[in-house]
């Protein structure tokens, strides 16, 4: 960057000075304005959500001078014919009102609707970016946390905005909801009893949901999402690996007025794409569905995207319970609904947020990380996520086995057992192939940095032999490359004479180091590279000493 940053714009300094003469706070604005942001492209993942968010709160608003959240029972006579004088909730009647008489209703809607989206996908991508360059580790563990906190608490406000318009799709998903929380031992009967009112489907759920996703939960992700901005600001973000980038700068523009432009210009246009979405794309169209009636389900009902992996583990899991001492009077456990409404999420989040603390103790590494890593260079780390990916890929996919039997003319029972064998061969098959793009990867990156780059020049060898002459790679690349840094592990032995550090002689102690051998080391040094076998005739070509023909 060629500007200086000593120097105080105009901009910064004559609003600095209005503050400052009122409240004294002129040295943190000229400070914190000038903060410099590195620019990657991967970076702009997070804002996505962040933008998202902040239009889902917008459109709620608007919703909220409209809908009605209450169970109560109406004939409906509003503008939609086919359901003129049918029986319905005024939360339904209401959702039909906004779609069809409200100025501008089913636009909100429909944009309230994609934006909740694009949230859980933006910050499901932004995760992995964070996950797969390691942008996790010390010192930003705490703002990891928060952030599966988020992803988590983006979940159930999904599902809890999904079920208010009280159609009968989001009311096939509350009877799901019902049946995972019934099935829970010893408090299930309890939090249906809280959250329904009494026997399902009750008289209150809309009302507490309503209250759920309109207030708590969106006051949660508020408060986690200014401490998630506090803590990145204050920590200062990572950077990717390149010239004149260390642990100890910050290569990159500054807030004002270049980060602050390029997130202006960014978030009007993710609110473009929203309302071009809402606009010209038809999402959730609940005067189709019809209200909800606990007798009536429909064929090929479908959550949203986010929800699809545990719709998938529902229909993959063989239909087992326990008879407690012997006997269903005794008390039945459903593993059935138990295991598929709780071990694939508990394992994804369970895994993400103790992932940083499980590599910590495994490599032994302590230090600070402020530039991030490729994702080849930690290949068990890769193929670790790409194995989560697939997992929860094959479960969102077998969530429609009922479509995918019925256009694609298999047998359903067959798409279930093939998920079921599936749902762990792929992951595993996905972690092996994975390891060995990450170190084919580093190979290649180990031939750019000892032999350069191909320049596209055919030459011929004196005895015949036709070869791609290479030039060395510029400095940027170079220095990207070279960003390398080998993935830590524990020392093997305490002084050097073949006896194992103290916390490293137990069962766990060894295990530890066996995991941490597998783990961490160099896998592919960047010296390692490896050209056509032909350094002397690469040499003579590129000093010009041979009789050669260029095509």
């Amino acid at each position: 960057m060629s500007s200086d940053l000593t120097t105080v714009p105009k901009g910064i300094a004559g609003p600095s000075n209005f503050i400052d003469e009122r409240i004294g706070a002129a040295n943190f604005l000229k400070r914190n304005l000038r903060k410099v942001f590195p620019d990657h492209w991967s970076f702009l993942l997070g804002e996505i959500a962040l933008y998202a968010f902040i239009l889902l709160l917008l459109t709620g608003t608007f919703l909220t001078f409209w809908f009605k959240p209450s169970m109560g029972e109406i004939a409906y006579d509003g503008s939609y014919a086919p359901l003129k004088g049918v029986m319905m909730s005024e939360a339904y009647a209401s959702s039909l009102e906004i779609s069809f008489d409200v100025r501008g209703g089913l636009l909100m809607r429909q944009m309230h609707h994609w934006a909740a989206l694009l949230f859980v996908s933006g910050m499901m991508v932004h995760m992995l970016r964070v996950f797969f360059t390691g942008a996790y580790r010390k010192p930003r563990e705490l703002n990891w946390l928060i952030g599966v906190l988020l992803l988590t608490l983006a979940l159930v406000e999904g599902l809890t905005g999904y079920s208010l318009p009280d159609d009968l799709l989001s009311g096939a998903g509350l009877r799901i909801t019902e049946g995972v929380a019934i099935s829970l031992p010893l408090v299930g009967t309890y939090i249906t009893f809280f959250l329904f009112g009494g026997e399902y489907p009750g008289e209150d759920i809309i009302s507490r949901f309503y209250s759920l996703h309109i207030l708590l939960i969106p006051g949660l992700i508020l408060a986690l999402v200014s401490a998630h901005l506090v803590l990145m600001w204050v920590q200062k973000h990572t950077q990717m690996p390149g010239k004149a980038r260390t642990n100890k700068n910050v290569v990159g523009a500054p807030f004002y007025p270049a980060f602050m432009a390029k997130a202006g210009a960014y978030t009007l246009f993710t609110f473009a794409v929203v309302a071009g979405l809402a606009t010209f794309t038809q999402i959730n169209p609940i005067w189709l569905f019809g209200p909800y009636t606990p007798a009536d389900i429909s064929a090929g009902s479908q959550p949203d995207w986010y929800m699809g992996f545990l719709e998938g583990s529902l229909r993959l899991m063989p239909s087992w319970e326990i008879n407690m001492f012997g006997t269903a009077h005794a008390g039945t456990l459903p593993l059935s609904v138990i295991i598929p409404a709780l071990v694939p999420l508990g394992l994804v989040m369970t895994g993400l947020a103790l992932y940083p603390f499980l590599e910590r103790w495994i490599t032994g590494d302590h230090r600070e990380h402020h530039v991030a890593d490729r994702p080849r260079n930690n290949p068990h780390r890769t193929s670790i996520g790409m194995a989560a990916i697939v997992f929860y890929g094959v479960l969102w996919l077998l969530g429609a086995n009922d479509e995918l039997s019925a256009n694609f003319q298999i047998s359903l029972n067959w798409t279930t057992y093939a998920g079921r064998v599936l749902v762990f061969v792929l992951p595993a098959l996905a972690y092996v192939i994975t390891y060995r793009i990450c170190l084919g990867l580093q190979r290649h990156d180990a031939g750019v940095v000892s032999h350069g780059v191909e320049s596209g020049v055919i030459k011929r060898l004196p005895h015949g032999e036709f070869i791609e002459v290479h030039t060395p790679a510029a400095d940027d690349i170079e220095a990207h490359v070279r960003g390398k840094e080998a993935v830590p592990m524990l020392p093997v032995e305490a002084d050097g004479a073949g006896i194992p550090p103290k916390g490293m002689r137990g069962p766990l102690g060894k295990l530890r180091a066996r995991m941490s051998r597998a783990y961490g080391g160099e896998k592919i040094a960047l010296d390692e590279g490896h050209g056509h076998g032909h350094d002397e005739e690469h040499a003579a070509v590129e000093s010009g000493e041979d009789r050669s023909l260029t095509h």
